[in-house]
């Protein structure tokens, strides 16, 4: 993990991919050496947790929703083997011994009979919930056994069979209901809330609006984005344009990319020659912001390949502690959802956040006669301790331009 992560949530352990042991490495079971057998949710990524060598699992030492510290040891592996021993073990030395007492018989993964016991075995007392027991026991055949042989799951509190990341739970709204439900909010989650306020409290934030006229960046990306995919295989689209318009925007406005730091609410402005603009993804987990850096040397498709390749590792969750550390600059686009107009948090230490929101056609005054045209609200929050207001008016204007003129950022 990274210097600035002391621990995590143990969420599950995980040996293979496959359909039976997606969320259960059970004991007994081999692993190779770096393959992944737990995964732990922090409050900035999961983090993966592979088998230091080769061996079979024989004792875990944290269960599922623990919490774990940095060099706590999770598991203990007898070194050696080979696959097909561990195969040997879980597949045909098991009917020859006696049914475990500690495995509930409904949670068992596994379809077949393994040792002719009938389904009168005692239930031990760690069985899941009643609920989830009948879901199962009537998708297993009748002679199911009901206790495991020899591979008792991780302990846990939690049932092996739960899904990994609890889901928020889909409302089954009925006539007169007032069911109330309550859903433990995920280390990234709270990381995020705490993020938020901090920014509050801390920034003397204010947010400055401005309209753009977006006829000609739509023209120019409908000219060339074709061409563009066949020979880079990139999909031109809005945000390398405004990443670009605000890098040029930047060098006549210096404070906008720059950042208070210091003890208490900070002594010193920190001002940079690179700019590294972090983009706002949403995820199913929450909101992160990966960066993409030296923004100020890239062109259009580098700043648009980049976007992209980050976009797809925060939607996949592999994004890494690197991937996000720093930023300069932030741009968050509301507008993929609809947002037609907001006022973004600013991401401490940073000074400025731009937001992008929804193109809606709109009729315009154009040399004194009305036409319809597609219009974006843009919204810059800055920290009024660094930035005043003409400086901040000034580059939202200069990013106005820019992108109602894309010609100009040839000029830059």
């Amino acid at each position: 993990m990274a210097e600035s992560i002391t621990e995590g949530t143990l969420k599950q352990w995980s040996k293979s991919p496959s359909v039976l042991m997606l969320l259960l490495s059970e004991i007994g079971d081999y692993v190779e050496q770096d393959e992944e057998i737990a995964t732990i949710e922090t409050d900035k990524i999961d983090v993966s947790v592979n088998a230091p060598e080769a061996g079979t699992v024989k004792e875990y030492l944290a269960s599922e929703e623990d919490t774990v510290i940095v060099g706590q040891d999770l598991v203990k592996l007898e070194l050696g083997g080979s696959p097909k021993d561990g195969e040997k073990q879980t597949a045909g030395q098991e009917p020859k011994e006696p049914a475990s007492q500690e495995q509930p018989s409904s949670s068992d993964p596994e379809p077949k009979d393994r040792n002719g016991e009938n389904e009168k075995e005692s239930t031990p007392p760690s069985a899941p919930p009643q609920n989830e027991s009948q879901f199962q026991d009537q998708a297993e055949p009748r002679n199911q056994p009901k206790a495991e042989q020899s591979k008792p799951s991780p302990p846990s509190t939690k049932q092996s069979s739960k899904p990994s990341e609890p889901q928020q739970p889909q409302p089954t709204f009925a006539y007169g209901s007032r069911e109330e439900r309550r859903v433990k909010m995920n280390r990234m989650r709270l990381r995020i809330s705490e993020r938020l306020k901090q920014s509050q409290n801390t920034a003397a934030s204010l947010t400055t609006f401005n309209e753009v006229d977006m006829s000609s960046l739509m023209e120019f990306r409908k000219l060339y984005k074709d061409e563009v995919i066949k020979k880079t295989g990139v999909k031109l689209g809005f945000m390398s344009a405004f990443s670009r318009a605000c890098v040029l925007a930047m060098r006549d406005i210096p404070a906008v990319n720059a950042s208070i730091e210091g003890p208490g609410s900070g002594d010193t402005i920190v001002y940079r020659d690179y700019v590294d603009i972090s983009v706002a993804v949403a995820t199913e987990k929450g909101l992160v912001t990966p960066v993409v850096r030296n923004s100020e040397s890239m062109d259009l498709v580098g700043i648009e390949k980049a976007i992209a390749d980050l976009g797809k590792k925060a939607r996949d969750n592999k994004l890494t502690i690197e991937d996000m550390a720093g930023g300069t600059f932030t741009i968050s686009n509301g507008g993929v959802f609809g947002s037609l107009m907001g006022t973004p948090i600013i991401n401490l230490p940073q000074t400025a956040v731009l937001g992008l929101h929804a193109i809606k056609e709109k009729p315009v005054a154009i040399n004194g006669k009305v036409e319809i045209r597609p219009m974006m609200y843009l919204a810059l929050t800055y920290d009024h301790r660094l930035l005043d207001g003409r400086e901040a008016v000034v580059f939202l204007v200069k990013v106005k331009e820019y992108i109602e003129d894309p010609r100009r950022m040839l000029l830059g």
